[in-house]
């Protein structure tokens, strides 16, 4: 027997969507049942506000610093945050970059032009390796961990720099991110391992 829901009902869940959320596009109703067209509703009485085509944003969600992390998330699923910007999620260094450092995997599509990203491609190995979700305001914020970061770092030293790539591994060393063994995994996925190999028995060495 197919009972019918009233409208009242379903905008009330779509209300309930958006507060827990925090970040909200169309295609999430769309997922839970409810139109897609009541985004509209949400916006006349003040529950999102548009940020990006497609993307919106409860006005009380606690997104600080990772707005930006959480809005390129929502509109590029298939991607990871890397390098940079994956050391700020972390707390490493001093990095404050201004685009969002992203990886996609090779032959993906290149993400919208308004989003400020910076892009890496990647393999299938290297890529699917080391992804950390980090669930924040019901996004699935996808970053990689701070030893494939560091890894990382040194892969593509010639576009962040070989000082970004030093101070994350010094810090992360420091602060017991990681251990020895999982950073020379990832070094030898991303074949840096000789390039990396003087730096890790100066930090064993404690020099």
């Amino acid at each position: 027997m197919h009972i019918m829901v009233p409208i009242g009902s379903k905008l009330e869940q779509a209300r309930h969507l958006a507060t827990e959320r925090g970040i909200l596009r169309p295609r999430d109703l769309v997922a839970h049942g409810l139109p897609a067209a009541y985004i509209r509703d949400l916006q006349d009485e003040g529950l999102v506000e548009r940020v990006r085509r497609g993307v919106y944003l409860h006005p009380d969600a606690d997104l600080t610093i990772h707005e930006s992390l959480l809005e390129v998330a929502v509109r590029v699923p298939s991607g990871v945050i890397c390098l940079a910007s994956a050391l700020r999620f972390h707390g490493l260094g001093t990095q404050d970059p201004a685009r969002v450092w992203l990886a996609l995997p090779r032959g993906a599509r290149t993400p919208a032009k308004d989003l400020r990203l910076q892009v890496v491609r990647l393999s299938p190995a290297p890529f699917a390796a080391g992804v950390k979700e980090h669930p924040i305001a019901g996004v699935e914020l996808r970053v990689y961990g701070v030893a494939k970061t560091v890894a990382d770092c040194f892969k593509f030293r010639s576009k962040v720099g070989l000082d970004v790539a030093l101070e994350a591994l010094r810090e992360g060393w420091r602060e017991r991110r990681f251990s020895l063994d999982e950073l020379w995994r990832y070094a030898e996925l991303n074949r840096v391992a000789r390039v990396m190999q003087p730096y890790l028995e100066m930090l064993t060495c404690g020099i």
